[in-house]
């Protein structure tokens, strides 16, 4: 394979990805140092290098046509996939123009709403484009964004939110501001947020473009005033940025006094007074304190802070609460109970929600009814995956009674199933759909081995929060690689599978990161007689995966023309 070079590569498979990444995260790794130590020249410099150089290019294309994740949706360019001989023109013609074309608008609905959420879908050149400025940006602001905010930041997920609330308040019941931002991708000032990013002008001018490029609905244009888009690559990281601050802001107003400090209308002089435990999670936030009163004024401090950048909390969904009566976040419901045995001691409960579950077993129940005709085997194909997800999702808390609940509710749905295809009682069609299996009676399966996941079957194992301080642009391969393998969503076959190849990819030989995308790919595959056997089985980057098939594909064309 030849090095990223523009002149010398003349096909996509040509490409030296190892080379390729490797250029590409040392200048990310001294960035993020560069603004870790406010060396803002420094950190200039060598985001203008990145983005010239061809290395980032390559891998910013790569990034948006082979390791995007979710549906291909086109922009208003009607493209949705590019081919290698593409990806490659794309790249060499990849320039920071500080132009934009309109984004599409794409309307999804919301979860359990008849309303709908607005997507910007941008043209595939826009998309390379913002793929190539976030390269340089990311590792700039992870070096300055605040410990506790967790959505939209590479190694960073929903589960290290829940932790560190666990933190917060597993020692004493505190009060609780649970808020929620109305409308945050859409309202953000762009003038606040340009100066808040401060980036050099080329950058500047390119940003600003996307910002006020406008959408095209139903072949109606409109502009766009306010608001970064949802469905830009970049889009969550503008998000994140715009936010960036406001727990510093409230960390200030609320400093650590200790018993001989001044005497404040927050702090009682002989006294300790420790500052408000904020945990952001994009644009829902929670804010916890022992006094009520602090709670209240910095729901107030919230609401000045965002009105700067034009944002607003959403009435309906702010609301102050106490830890002993619970509150909902995430899709999980936090609770602290008092211990029966122990005066002033609280136990803290973290389980799914009452409205996850119910959406989930919804979930459930549509799929079983729209497969009321197909045989159990397809049936079964089509609910595990469902389960899997969802166990796995809850599975860091207390689940074990849910996870019960659920089966019990699933069986009796399973057996209204039964029951419709069989004409001859409630014993036939258990005799004929549920098996006997390692001791266990009612196992919904085949005759040939086909079995329904169940919930209860989940290990509940607790979850370890992220570093405050750790960011995947510091170079600890050690520590990143052993998180990639311990995470809740991560299928217990592909921690295996990581375990085996000490977290490195067998097709490159990079470890893999936290945000890297990977697939179960076999040795030997199928078509060829390969079994779907661990020892078959290795773990490859998502576009190593589709160069190994290529290959794959080729060898076995070539065999066919020798025949």
């Amino acid at each position: 394979m030849l090095k990223a070079n523009k002149d010398e590569i003349k096909d996509w498979k040509q490409v030296n990805w190892k080379s390729v990444e490797k250029k590409v995260y040392k200048l990310q790794k001294r960035i993020y140092r560069a603004s870790f130590r406010d060396d803002f020249i420094a950190v200039r410099r060598l985001q203008k290098t990145l983005i010239n150089s061809f290395s980032a290019k390559l891998l910013a294309v790569r990034k948006i046509s082979q390791d995007n994740q979710g549906k291909k949706t086109a922009g208003i360019d009607g493209i949705k996939s590019l081919s290698p001989k593409e990806r490659l023109k794309l790249t060499k013609n990849l320039v920071i123009d500080g132009k934009s074309k309109p984004t599409r608008r794409v309307w999804i609905p919301k979860p359990s709403k008849k309303e709908k959420r607005p997507l910007g879908i941008p043209t595939m050149f826009d998309r390379a484009k913002q793929s190539l400025i976030k390269l340089a940006l990311e590792p700039e602001w992870e070096a300055k964004m605040e410990s506790n905010s967790y959505g939209f930041r590479p190694g960073r997920s929903v589960h290290d939110a829940i932790e560190a609330i666990f933190v917060s308040i597993k020692n004493m019941p505190k009060y609780v501001l649970d808020a929620d931002i109305s409308k945050c991708f859409d309202k953000i000032d762009h003038n606040k947020l340009l100066r808040k990013i401060n980036t050099f002008p080329k950058v500047n001018k390119q940003i600003k473009s996307w910002l006020k490029s406008g959408v095209i609905d139903n072949n109606i244009f409109e502009e766009t005033t306010s608001g970064t888009p949802q469905g830009g690559v970049i889009s969550p990281l503008l998000a994140n940025i715009a936010l960036h601050g406001m727990i510093e802001n409230i960390t200030k107003a609320f400093p650590q006094l200790n018993k001989n400090s001044r005497e404040t209308w927050f702090h009682k002089k002989g006294t300790q007074f420790n500052p408000p435990n904020v945990v952001r999670y994009a644009d829902d936030f929670v804010i916890f304190h022992n006094d009520i009163r602090v709670i209240s004024k910095c729901k107030e401090m919230v609401s000045i802070w965002l009105k700067e950048i034009g944002l607003e909390l959403k009435p309906e969904k702010t609301s102050i609460t106490h830890t002993k009566k619970g509150f909902n976040f995430l899709g999980f419901h936090i609770k602290q109970y008092e211990d029966k045995h122990r005066k002033q001691v609280f136990v803290t409960l973290i389980k799914p929600s009452d409205k996850a579950i119910k959406k989930h077993y919804q979930r459930l129940a549509e799929k079983i009814n729209s497969l009321k005709t197909a045989p159990q085997k397809v049936l079964i194909a089509n609910l595990n995956p469902i389960i899997n997800g969802w166990c796995n999702y809850y599975s860091t808390v207390v689940s074990a009674q849910t996870f019960k609940k659920l089966d019990f509710m699933l069986w009796k749905k399973l057996m209204s199933w039964a029951l419709s295809r069989s004409k001859k009682g409630k014993r036939k069609a258990v005799s004929k759909y549920w098996r006997e299996k390692n001791g266990r009676k009612w196992n919904f399966s085949t005759e040939q081995g086909h079995t329904l996941r169940l919930h209860s079957n989940t290990d509940i194992t607790r979850y370890i929060k992220v570093k405050g301080d750790k960011s995947i642009f510091d170079g600890d391969w050690k520590y990143w690689g052993s998180r990639k393998g311990s995470h809740p969503t991560v299928p217990s076959r592909v921690t295996k599978l990581l375990k085996k190849q000490k977290g490195k990819c067998n097709h490159c030989g990079l470890t893999f990161l936290a945000d890297d995308l990977i697939e179960v790919d076999h040795i030997i595959p199928k078509s060829q007689g390969g079994r779907d056997v661990f020892k078959n089985l290795q773990l490859l980057h998502r576009h190593c995966h589709d160069h190994k098939t290529a290959i794959d594909i080729s060898s076995r064309t070539c065999v066919h023309d020798k025949d």
